[in-house]
């Protein structure tokens, strides 16, 4: 999916949707069908040094409410014994960790901020486990459909969906 770039207006509802000023966001990653930011492309080193693997960061309130309501479900360990019984599963979730990786070392070429920190390490459990469906859900909408079969199958177990608009009721 193609990044766009943050504007003031963007910020300033991320700030909103976060309850917080939001810091070091390099681009939009994916957006809901209104056209607010839902899910933001993060610096991989933060403006005060620290690093950040989290490069996609879900922010609607709506996708972050039902994904924690998810969360709470059971879903995870659902999820963690199907990397287990189902390699094919595995294999295709070591790729999104790769591809999670590869976007977030392209972030830091282009920025000039290697972080050595956190080389090799990328987010939501990836790639053994299955442990925070927010960064997961992430990156599927970041990065589009069949690129992180783990996010994609929690998207669909979703109560929220990013073809369908709440942003005013939240």
């Amino acid at each position: 999916m193609p990044l766009t770039p943050a504007t003031e207006a963007d910020i300033a509802e991320v700030s909103r949707q976060l309850g917080r000023p939001a810091r070091d966001i390099i681009a939009i990653a994916a957006r809901c069908v209104c056209g607010k930011p839902t899910v933001v492309h993060t610096k991989p080193r933060l403006s005060d040094g620290t690093p950040f693997p989290t490069t996609y960061y879900l922010t609607h309130k709506g996708a972050t409410a039902a994904v924690s309501t998810l969360e709470a479900s059971g879903l995870m360990a659902q999820l963690q014994q199907r990397l287990v019984d189902e390699p094919e599963l595995g294999a295709a979730y070591q790729k999104a960790h790769e591809a999670y990786i590869a976007d977030r070392d392209r972030a830091a070429q282009e920025s000039g901020q290697e972080v050595p920190e956190i080389a090799g390490i990328s987010a939501g459990g990836m790639p053994t486990r299955v442990k925070c469906l927010h960064a997961l859900i992430g990156h599927s909408l970041a990065a589009g459909p069949g690129v992180n079969p783990i996010g994609d199958l929690a998207l669909e177990a979703c109560s929220w969906s990013p073809n369908r608009c709440v942003c005013e009721s939240i």
